[in-house]
């Protein structure tokens, strides 16, 4: 693996991304052709390496086909045929937890059925991948730094991968739409809303990024609690730090921008917790203010984040994001070809970035523990880390840049160190892998046997029967009627409203019994 990269972008393009060649004492003046052969290497085992996260990606949409309804799902089938979104979303302001952002999503997949959960997977993966891609680009475009060709989409490929992926639940984070829409989509919706502010140059660009902020922070309000809370901290120590950030127009404007997303993140916070669907969710569960800042629960919610913190902590795929971060700092270049340092300030930056991801993980363990309790730390629960699990993929390639512009100073030749990194980048997808086909083989297990039972429940509604005998298909800790030896019922009337039929009873009982 070469030491040379790309030739810098010529000062006033737009194109921040485009290949450049270093000053190095090897070049020949005027013999350009003597780093084209490097530089072009140099891209190929960029986009090279960015191809196992993409498998993994599309291997994960494919097998996305065997998805089936279950928990939640079943009720919000039901609802949005009879009803359609608006009654959806009716139904969660008034009844259910007053997300409506929430609910609009979910009648948008719940709305095509068994197809929209099937389709599911697919679209989200897309989607977050293209984000963090566009993210990348446009945040190296903003900062002046040029890169190989195939490194912004490695960056945004890996991190991609890690966060749906290296989770103890991928079901949950993944394939299980009602939970991603609440706890894994809502941090890649707040990361969208950055692309505006990012490509923003002049007064019509920021007047409309003001605009997204204001109406993502709303949206994102109304969509996820935790999501909520997390954004929230984040664009507060942003504001703390703008003074050293950023400078002149640009620290006007970054401060303006965080003060728009952070009032529409509170109004839509405000919708939220004065509706009438938040006031029962917290009755039924009895998480009011009171018993969420108790001493007790506050202790023990600390307790469950530092459960979570070591799980995640010695997941060791998210060396991943360090490596790739690595390779991005050794890499980069000014638009002149000078090699960018760690910017001056960057203890401060770092301190804050950790402290704030420590802070929104803590808060959002708290305002989830009443609910969950002990269960908040334990893996089949993991979908409710997902809210801050993409700022600790981010904070690890920043730390892995960081790391990578320190070396590119000290050591002359970095090709032993790129090569560690790739393969990392490689090896870091293996155990993903895996633990994917696992899951596939178990969905397609479950597919079948659900395609089975939905046929016979049919055919038993059509023939007029009230009361149908059901069979417990559960995947992944996922909840399903019957549970817990066949005490717990729901979501069994959901089920039975779905196939228009008065009640499920346990297949696995004699007759007479439920």
């Amino acid at each position: 693996m070469s030491d040379s990269t790309p030739e810098s972008a010529a000062p006033g393009r737009p194109d921040a991304t485009r290949q450049y060649e270093p000053h190095d004492p090897r070049d020949v003046p005027g013999r350009p052709e003597h780093g084209s052969r490097p530089r072009a290497r140099t891209s190929l085992w960029a986009t090279a390496l960015s191809l196992p996260p993409l498998a993994l990606l599309a291997a994960a949409a494919w097998f996305g086909r065997s998805v089936r309804p279950g928990a939640d799902d079943w009720c919000f089938l039901p609802a949005v045929r009879d009803e359609g979104i608006t009654g959806l979303i009716g139904r969660f302001y008034f009844d259910d937890n007053g997300r409506v952002a929430n609910a609009a999503l979910v009648g948008a997949y719940a709305k095509f059925q068994v197809a929209g959960h099937q389709w599911f997977a697919l679209v989200s993966g897309v989607l977050t991948l293209t984000v963090l891609w566009a993210v990348t680009a446009l945040a190296l475009r903003r900062a002046r730094i040029a890169v190989p060709r195939g490194l912004p989409l490695l960056v945004a490929a890996m991190a991609t991968a890690l966060f749906l992926f290296a989770t103890p639940n991928t079901y949950k984070t993944f394939y299980w739409p009602a939970a991603s829409v609440s706890h894994t989509m809502p941090p890649v919706v707040a990361c969208a809303a950055l692309l505006p502010f990012l490509a923003g140059h002049s007064r019509r660009g920021r007047g409309v990024a003001l605009a997204v902020a204001l109406f993502a922070g709303l949206a994102i309000g109304t969509l996820s609690e935790e999501t909520a809370i997390v954004v929230a901290v984040l664009l507060v120590t942003v504001l703390l730090l703008s003074g050293r950030a950023a400078a002149g127009p640009s620290r006007s404007f970054l401060r303006l921008w965080c003060a728009a997303a952070i009032a529409g993140t509170a109004a839509g916070g405000l919708v939220l917790i004065t509706s009438p669907g938040s006031n029962a969710r917290r009755d039924r569960f009895g998480a009011g203010t009171t018993s969420m800042l108790a001493p007790e629960s506050l202790a023990a919610s600390l307790r469950g984040f530092v459960g979570i913190a070591h799980t995640v902590v010695t997941t060791w795929q998210y060396v991943g994001a360090v490596a790739v971060g690595v390779l991005l700092g050794l890499l980069c270049r000014h638009r002149d070809g000078s090699r960018p340092g760690p910017p001056a300030h960057w203890p401060v930056t770092a301190c804050a970035g950790v402290a704030a991801l420590l802070v929104a993980g803590y808060l959002c363990t708290v305002i989830t523990y009443p609910v969950f309790q002990d269960r908040v730390s334990a893996p089949s629960a993991n979908r409710l880390w997902n809210d801050y699990l993409l700022v600790y993929v981010a904070l690890l390639v920043g730390a892995g840049t960081l790391l990578g512009m320190a070396a590119r100073q000290r050591i002359r030749r970095t090709g032993p160190l790129q090569a560690t990194c790739a393969v990392l980048c490689v090896l870091v997808c293996f155990g993903p892998a895996v633990a994917l086909l696992d899951l596939d083989a178990n969905m397609r297990a479950r597919a079948e046997k659900w395609d089975a039972q939905d046929r016979r429940l049919r055919e038993g509604a059509s023939s007029g029967a009230r009361v149908l005998p059901y069979e417990r298909l559960a995947i992944s800790q996922m909840r399903e009627p019957f549970g817990r030896q066949g005490r717990f019922y729901w979501p069994g009337g959901c089920v039975a409203d779905y196939y228009r039929i008065d009640r499920v009873t346990d297949a696995t009982r004699p007759p007479g019994r439920t």
